[in-house]
Parts: structure tokens; sequence; C-alpha cells
């Protein structure tokens, strides 16, 4: 009677565990690999600060377009083209002059730029010497010792080609004493506040940056020239990057102000929002490089 009855149960056990095995185990969901984009990031100044300022934007905009971005930091202007070419940049916050040079020679396109707090999105350059130095022209510049920031830059560089120009000096390395390439902003007005250097040339928010730090750079140095208004710092991407693609980085700047949280991250970067930006933006600096006679597809931006 016991076997009678305990044989049903067992074939239907085994009839179920027969079941059970025949039934395939349903392939994983397929996840789609995440999409990296690597940024280069200007030394504008220390790096250090640079990456603190650039980290929390960047990681709110890979939180709304799904894209994991990845900071580079570069040593010096004139990198951001040879990383393009050697370590596969996909884009980069350029400055004016280093995005004319990116755009002619490797065609990156520009998609947005910030407009800082004062609500300008434009940045100018300066040229400035301490007051007590007595400088206040040209003139007064001959046979001292001035301090550029990079080849590669509007403001500490493309700005005294063109105030040279203006002046009649065509060869400023004879008029002048010495020259050299601070490769900040930050550290080329610190050079002329210490006296290392008679001159310097930076970008305008970078000295107001450092005047609400540091009363003693406005008090002791005064400015001698400025440059038109140019494109603040502005993101483009690699030219082959998926149209869609770069919509989606563009409208996820663009639509930052909208954004509780985003209003955030703006404030801590310093910017009311991100504006679209284009080329045509450009053509002060590329007036600025015709009148200083620079060929962009063929300019050697390294130091010298």
């Amino acid at each position: 009677m016991f076997r009678r009855t305990i044989a049903p149960v067992a074939w239907t056990l085994c009839l179920m565990l027969l079941h059970g095995c025949s039934q395939k185990e349903p392939p994983p969901a397929h996840k789609a690999p995440a999409i990296k984009l690597q940024i280069g990031i200007l030394p504008e100044q220390n790096i250090f600060r640079q990456f603190e300022r650039y980290e929390p934007l960047m990681g709110y905009l890979g939180r709304k377009t799904g894209v994991k971005f990845e900071l580079k930091i570069l040593p010096r202007y004139g990198n951001i083209i040879d990383n393009f070419k050697s370590s596969g940049l996909d884009g980069a916050f350029f400055g004016s002059f280093s995005y004319a040079l990116a755009h002619a020679k490797l065609g990156v396109e520009v998609i947005a730029r910030p407009v800082g707090l004062d609500n300008t999105s434009t940045y100018h350059g300066l040229i400035f010497a301490r007051k007590d130095s007595g400088i206040r022209n040209a003139r007064g510049m001959k046979g001292k010792r001035f301090a550029f920031v990079d080849k590669a830059t509007t403001a500490g560089y493309l700005l005294p080609l063109e105030y040279f120009h203006e002046n009649g000096i065509d060869d400023y390395r004879n008029y002048l004493r010495e020259v050299y390439f601070a490769g900040t902003h930050e550290d080329a007005i610190l050079d002329v506040l210490n006296r290392k250097a008679d001159i310097g040339a930076a970008k305008n928010t970078v000295f107001e940056r450092m005047v609400e730090k540091d009363n003693n750079v406005q008090n002791a140095l005064v400015i001698i020239a400025r440059s038109p208004e140019v494109p603040e710092n502005a993101l483009a991407l690699r030219r082959d990057i998926d149209g869609e693609l770069k919509k989606k980085i563009r409208d996820g700047l663009l639509g930052m102000n909208q954004d509780p949280e985003g209003r955030e991250i703006l404030k801590e970067f310093g910017a009311a929002r991100f504006i679209e930006t284009t080329d045509n933006d450009y053509e002060p600096v590329y007036r600025y490089a015709r009148d200083a006679h620079i060929d962009l597809a063929t300019y050697d931006y390294v130091n010298d």
C-alpha cells in the first residue's frame, strides 16, 4: 500500500524536475556599454582648482546624459591640440584662441559656453604693469621684461601681438629686454605683482577672481590695455561624434538653469547658465590672427 501511494508522488516530482530542467534560464538582458568621453581642461589657473571647478559640472552632465566624462587637466594650452592627436581627447573647454586653432587644425565643433554670475559670456584680455614701475604705454615697455601666458591663448599672447602691431612694433623680441611664458594667467599676474616681470598679459576673469582674494593685486597693478570681448571658455567636441549625442550634451548644458540641482552646480562653477555657441562668435579672434599674419592651420603653438 505504501509503495503504491509513493509511486505517483515520485513520478510527479520527476516530471516536475524534468520540466524544470527543460526550461532554459532566460538570457541576461543586454546592457549597452556606457559611452565614455574624455574632456580636456585648460590650465587657466592652478590645475587642482581647475579640477575642483569642473568635476561637479561634468558629473552632473554625466548623470543627465548617461555619458561618463573623464576629465584631463592639461599642463599647458598647446597640449589641447597635441592630446587630440595622441591621447584621443573627445572634446575640451577651449579658450577663444585655442578653439580657433583646434577648429582650423582638427575640425572641432563648439556647442556651448557659460554665462557668468555677472551675466556676461565673454572675457577680454588685459596688459598690465606695476603702478610703481611708471610703465603706462608701449614706449615705456622698451627694454623691459614681459610675461606672456602661452602661444595658444588670446589674452595671454594674441592681445599683446595686436597691441605691438598697433604701436608700430614689428619685432617685440628685440624691442623688449626679455619675454617668457608663465604657463597660466594666474602666474603671469603673480609674476608682475612679485616683480619677476615688468609687464604681463592675462584674461580679465582670472584677474578679477584674484582681486577678490587679494586686494593687493588691484592696488599694486595698473591696466595699460584691453582687448575686445571674446567668447568665454566653451565646450567643443570632435566633429565625428554622433549628432544626437552632441545634441544631448548641448541640451544638458543649456537646461541646467531649469533644474534646482543644476542651478546649484552652476553657482559652484561660477555661472548662471550655458548658452549655445557657434564659430561665428569667434570673429574677433580670427581678425586678431589675420592682423598678426597667423595662419591658424600651420601656426606653431609650441612656446619658445
